[in-house]
């Protein structure tokens, strides 16, 4: 049955597969779909302005609290009570009001998940990271391996029973959460929070992901960027293959593999089609066909609705307020929300550009998702779907090649759609070499990371040069970018996802240079998070990498601790490089 399911869905999407990638005619952009949001999503955006306006001068004021608790009584209530409440002249309600109104009409923002006991999690795994003989280092693994008790959670049966009361989304299994503000499952924290599972030799917690994972896709068409009702309308970097892939090279569940391929196929049109999809004519005249974020949304970021309405106050057009509201939603598409990396002028936020780039990470990611349905379809004896999607990664590859890599800088670069002059076009987009950005990004080298670039010795030791000539390799890690502009994205903040990209596919080159450097990377960014955690008993979203041991900062919202994806990362380094007895450990 299961095999019949995956043949019927292959042959559904395979024809709109090959015509995405040829993508002869696909304009560069569009008028854009929106998604619309839930009357309870737009109601707590009401609640998280007024909230604002009477308390936004508090310290520790996080707007997306508002948009994450739960009504106590039904949403036409709660809302006459809201319309009651008495306003000053200036239309601020009192303090003591609107506090009295909030502890009366709404559970506590993370009331909704509940504790949960994960069913394999051991004190100390049988053969837990076996190359880290450094007791000190051991000790603090298993203090790490300990912490995924603190981030497993459940959606509460209230959640399940009255689901409009709830922007929480009932899904089927329990969760790990990344930690803090971040009260709900993620998308791409997930593949790093599973990597870390494995190391735990946690296999069916990492099982669970992706069941919800897929849940969220065969429910809302594309795998959200979080399970909360006011993020349907965009996703977050493909790497739900990745995870797959992962767990079926650690456990060889065939049966798992076989019932996760619909979803990854499904996935794949998402992002391979309509309007993430673009053409891009070489010139050699021929087409190529690569993929961007663009999310489903026109208005401000629900969990973030005053600071876009903030940021774009000065946008007097409406179609401009508009787009640049996209933009935003894009950007955290991304997962890179913000960097100077989106914006045409790194001094103003309002030249968010994120629908009109090409960018290296998400074609890279796309790329492994083809690579690795390949495999799955190879393994479950799909060899119908493995044809087609290994001649979909060549294709991809060829694009990368000749859109985004520079063979004179060593690195790949994201590509600009357009500079001014065609940006409503209907027809391919002709490549230009002056729209490549060559800034230092570190996502400039994370195709790194799969193996149809990290075999290729030559191409490693070339990448490898570039990067150590960038800039952006410090004391305590890879940052982010070369731009000091306040963002998270940027300099000087690093973050675990990239750092261990990048260290893996060096590490796992034929390259002694690269694997050499490939372990000074992963030392520097455990010792720093070791320092952290060291100082502060927390383990950090980002760090900076200037110095070991300090954690990073800048964007809208304080710095969190937890943390789901930094603790897979260090777990996973771990176990990819090991520790001898007499390395020196800590900053």
């Amino acid at each position: 049955m299961a095999r019949n399911i995956i043949l019927l869905t292959f042959l559904l999407l395979s024809s709109s597969l090959l015509l995405s990638s040829r993508a002869s005619t696909m304009g560069v952009l569009q008028s854009g779909t929106v998604i619309p949001t839930t009357p309870l999503v737009e109601f707590l955006v009401r609640v998280q302005e007024t909230a604002f306006q009477t308390l936004g001068g508090e310290k520790g004021f996080d707007p997306k609290w508002y948009v994450d608790v739960s009504l106590k009584f039904n949403l036409s209530h709660t809302q006459k009570v809201f319309d009651g409440l008495p306003r000053k002249a200036d239309g601020v309600v009192p303090v003591q009001e609107f506090r009295r109104f909030v502890a009366e009409q709404f559970d506590d923002a993370g009331s909704d998940l509940v504790a949960h006991e994960p069913v394999d999690f051991v004190a100390e795994p049988d053969g837990f990271l076996p190359m880290v003989l450094n007791p000190k280092v051991r000790a603090w693994a298993l203090e790490v391996h300990s912490l995924w008790k603190n981030l497993s959670r459940k959606v509460s049966d209230h959640v399940h029973k009255y689901p409009e009361l709830h922007t929480l989304l009932p899904l089927p299994e329990p969760v790990v959460i990344p930690g803090s503000r971040f009260r709900e499952v993620y998308y791409w924290d997930s593949y790093w929070v599973i990597r870390g599972l494995l190391a735990s030799k946690m296999y069916d917690t990492a099982k669970s992901i992706v069941i919800n994972l897929i849940y969220l896709l065969d429910t809302y068409g594309h795998v959200l960027n979080g399970a909360r009702a006011y993020y349907t309308n965009r996703s977050q970097p493909p790497l739900l293959s990745s995870m797959v892939y992962e767990i079926y090279n650690r456990t060889g569940d065939v049966e798992f593999a076989q019932k996760a391929l619909p979803a990854l196929i499904k996935e794949h049109k998402f992002w391979t089609s309509g309007e993430h999809n673009v053409a891009v004519l070489d010139a050699k005249n021929t087409n190529h066909s690569l993929s961007r974020y663009y999310a489903m949304w026109n208005e401000p970021r629900p969990e973030s609705a005053i600071f876009d309405k903030e940021s774009a106050a000065n946008i007097s057009d409406a179609s401009k307020k508009q787009q640049f509201y996209r933009e935003v939603a894009s950007a955290a598409e991304t997962g890179w929300d913000f960097s100077t990396r989106w914006m045409g002028n790194n001094s103003d936020f309002t030249t968010m550009s994120t629908t009109s780039i090409l960018p290296v990470d998400l074609n890279v990611y796309l790329l492994k998702v083809e690579l690795d349905i390949t495999s799955l379809a190879r393994a479950t004896g799909e060899e119908t779907i493995a044809k087609s999607f290994s001649e979909l990664s060549e294709a991809r590859q060829e694009a990368i090649r000749c859109v985004l890599w520079n063979a004179e800088k060593g690195q790949w670069f994201d590509y600009r759609l357009y500079d001014g002059d065609d940006d409503d076009s209907s027809h391919p987009h002709t490549w230009k070499g002056s729209n490549q950005n060559q800034n230092a990004f570190a996502s400039n080298f994370v195709p790194l990371w799969i193996d149809l670039f990290h075999s290729d010795t030559t191409l490693v030791e070339q990448v490898t040069q570039s990067l150590e000539g960038s800039g952006l390799v410090r004391a305590a890690g890879i940052a982010t970018s070369s731009e000091k502009s306040g963002q998270q994205w940027d300099f000087p903040n690093g973050w675990a996802p990239l750092q261990h990209m990048i260290s893996e596919g060096l590490g796992r080159s034929g390259s002694h240079k690269a694997r050499s450097f490939a372990e000074e990377i992963a030392t520097r960014w455990i010792n720093s998070n070791y320092g952290a955690y060291n100082k502060t008993s927390s383990m950090h979203e980002k760090l900076d990498v200037e110095a070991c041991g300090d954690f990073g900062g800048g964007g809208e919202y304080v710095p969190q601790t937890g943390f789901g994806w930094s603790n897979g990362v260090v777990l996973a380094l771990l176990e990819e490089f090991g520790w001898p007895h007499d390395k020196n450990f800590g900053c």
